[in-house]
């Protein structure tokens, strides 16, 4: 779980229908996973990348980042696609895999690229620079945020553009310049609300929240973070509403309350089992933690 600031929402990132597109019923996803099951048993390429690409960007945005690898995992059995590629790595990063999700990434970049698609080409630039991110190589990150910011410009993708803003804004807060991150945020939070991306606008709200509290200015993050929270719980995205949480849980622990505070951990605890999110036996101890604290009057850390 991230603490004071949140990585980039895994379901925004844009190209050609990577983890985007139009929400669809669970028997129709679960249609085109049966069909997508048939289609890699029988070796039928074409159908099992077109229907594994369909229910794959539908997963990723309900955070069911198990499924999204096994089926991408299935689909590259007939060959080298980049959609499941990339895919593949959307997962793997949400799961606490950045180097995994990089060799995926830089496979699905080649293909896009082989293949002229700048859009995708830039959608998967921005992440190799999110995952070189969390592994600590923020200078490296910027380097890829960069090189896609002027592609998404040039290929009209507005949701990109907002996308690369808000990624580089992350990395200055993580550099420790929340004032130019903040002015990165400010950029992208407009275009996220023009183009109705949700996710979004759901993941910038709350890394706004990250750069005031970050400053101690408790009482605006939790302005950012309330909204962020409700548009994440409007849409359905338990992962960003986990992140934004967490964030609150912090605000209200130093803030002395711990009853609220370890009422939203509990919550956070709960969606981290729903997504399989890597940091959930970090947050299982801090809740225990906040617990002790709770039941000791004045201990502390």
């Amino acid at each position: 779980m991230e603490g004071a600031d949140s990585a980039e929402d895994p379901n925004s990132t844009p190209g050609n229908g990577r983890a985007g597109g139009p929400d669809r019923s669970a028997a129709t996803v679960a249609r085109w996973a049966e069909v997508h099951r048939l289609a890699v048993v029988g070796r039928e390429t074409a159908i099992a990348r077109e229907t594994g690409d369909l229910a794959a960007r539908v997963w990723l945005r309900r955070s069911r980042f198990a499924d999204v690898a096994a089926l991408a995992t299935a689909t590259l059995t007939l060959g080298p696609d980049a959609a499941a590629s990339y895919h593949l790595g959307r997962a793997r990063s949400a799961t606490g895999q950045p180097r995994l999700a990089l060799a995926s990434f830089e496979q699905a970049l080649r293909l896009f690229r082989e293949a002229g698609n700048r859009g995708d080409e830039a959608a998967t630039l921005s992440d190799i620079g999110h995952a070189y991110s969390r592994l600590g190589d923020r200078r490296q990150a910027l380097t890829y945020y960069w090189q896609a910011l002027p592609i998404m410009r040039e290929a009209g993708h507005r949701v990109g553009e907002a996308v690369a803003l808000t990624n580089i804004g992350l990395v200055h807060d993580e550099l420790g310049d929340g004032r130019q991150a903040l002015s990165y945020y400010q950029q992208a939070l407009p275009i996220r609300r023009e183009v109705g991306d949700r996710a979004g606008e759901a993941a910038t709200l709350n890394n706004i929240g990250a750069v005031h509290q970050g400053s101690g200015d408790s009482a605006q993050a939790l302005t950012y973070y309330d909204q962020s929270l409700s548009v994440a719980r409007e849409i359905g995205d338990r992962a960003s509403e986990a992140v934004t949480r967490f964030n609150i849980a912090m605000i209200h622990r130093a803030l002395g309350d711990l009853d609220q505070a370890i009422g939203e951990l509990e919550i956070v605890v709960d969606l981290d089992r729903q997504v399989a999110d890597p940091g959930l036996a970090s947050d299982v101890a801090l809740l225990e933690q906040l617990r002790q604290e709770r039941a000791v009057p004045g201990k502390s850390t």
